[in-house]
């Protein structure tokens, strides 16, 4: 037998080893979904008659991409060589960077932000340039121009931005943009329905910026994974290069198109949570809460020391929100994700008993 001290295994490269681990908190998610910025209901009806009419042998094929990307693009606004859809935004921002960062080059990310961008850059052996944001948690778009350099050869913003819900200027953008000509300005516009504000105009002027969006917000398609990449048609030459053919499957094409055409369902899901997320501000005012103004589906909320318990309370209540203290400038906060008015309502009600509870706690110390 051989001495298994002495067996040589595969090991993984340096900087894979020294990546940071994402491990979502998922699982036993079975309560109010306040905690992964999904839409809190339901994907649009079209979309369940779709999957009805799958049948097995539509599934033996392998997916394309091309029509539906022609489907998307024509929604966009845009012809179909600047779309590439992808398996989420995830892989979007995964192949940009196999695409664009190589060993010592620069990725310019101001933090607190999406976690993934920094996991997939230090995978490709890039250094990550973090420019951290004021107490306000607003876009540091001064410090991010004073760190450009010749290696910065991706800027990423996801705007608006999670946690805070904060919002880059078009005018931002396109400096910036132009500050580093040689860098790929990514606008990750995942939340971009609860704002209205979109830059993707942009991609007609500046070459080096491309747009991301998602379908899993408030087209409520998130298990189907699946994104949109846009830019010039000469960078996405080299992106469908890097990308998988079929990484986006069959059951995901099929249903986006519905998705897309449902308008009037997507206008009510938007429209409930922009006035929840209204109300809710002023349910947190009315407590004397602090939080951070948000041009998304989620607000953050300071809590304080007390923040893990405040979770695991919320939880108890029925009500999933995400700690987001080891977030860069985040320490005692807590992302909580907006649904509809009915279920905020709720969700204040489990918060009002939430705060009572804390302040018993912290009065008996």
């Amino acid at each position: 037998m051989h001495n298994s001290a002495s067996v040589v295994q595969p090991t993984p490269r340096a900087r894979v080893q020294a990546m940071k681990e994402y491990h979502p908190p998922l699982g036993n998610r079975d309560a109010m979904r306040l905690d992964f910025n999904e839409n809190t209901i339901a994907c649009s009806p079209k979309v369940r008659e779709v999957l009805g009419r799958i049948s097995a042998a539509d599934l033996t094929r392998y997916p394309e991409r091309a029509p539906v990307e022609r489907i998307v693009a024509k929604h966009l606004g845009i012809s179909a060589e600047r779309v590439v859809l992808t398996n989420g935004v995830d892989e979007a921002i995964h192949v940009l960077f196999e695409t664009f960062l190589d060993s010592g080059d620069e990725l310019l990310l101001p933090v607190p932000t999406y976690t993934m961008y920094e996991v997939y850059a230090s995978a490709m052996d890039a250094n990550v340039v973090a420019v951290q944001a004021d107490t306000d948690l607003q876009f540091p778009f001064d410090r991010l121009l004073s760190a450009i350099t010749p290696q910065t050869k991706v800027i990423a913003i996801a705007n608006p931005n999670s946690p805070s819900g904060s919002l880059a200027t078009r005018e931002q953008v396109v400096e910036l943009a132009q500050r580093a000509p040689q860098a790929v300005v990514l606008v990750d516009e995942a939340y971009f329905h609860f704002c209205g504000e979109t830059v993707i105009d942009l991609i007609e002027t500046l070459p080096n910026v491309l747009i991301a969006r998602t379908f899993s917000k408030a087209y409520g398609l998130a298990g189907l994974r699946l994104g949109v990449l846009a830019g010039r048609a000469d960078l996405m030459r080299w992106i469908r290069r890097v990308l998988s053919p079929y990484s986006v499957n069959s059951l995901a094409l099929a249903c986006l198109p519905p998705a897309l055409e449902d308008s009037a369902y997507l206008d009510w899901y938007v429209g409930e949570v922009i006035s929840a997320r209204a109300d809710f501000e002023a349910a947190l005012e009315s407590v004397g809460m602090r939080h951070w103004p948000s041009h998304a589906n989620f607000i953050l909320v300071y809590v304080g020391g007390q923040h893990a318990e405040f979770v695991r309370l919320m939880s108890a209540g029925g009500v999933l929100v995400r700690d987001r203290s080891n977030d860069p400038g985040c320490d005692g906060c807590v992302r909580i994700t907006i649904g509809t008015r009915q279920q905020m309502r709720e969700a204040t009600a489990v918060l009002r008993a939430t705060l009572k509870v804390l302040g018993a706690m912290e009065g008996e110390r």
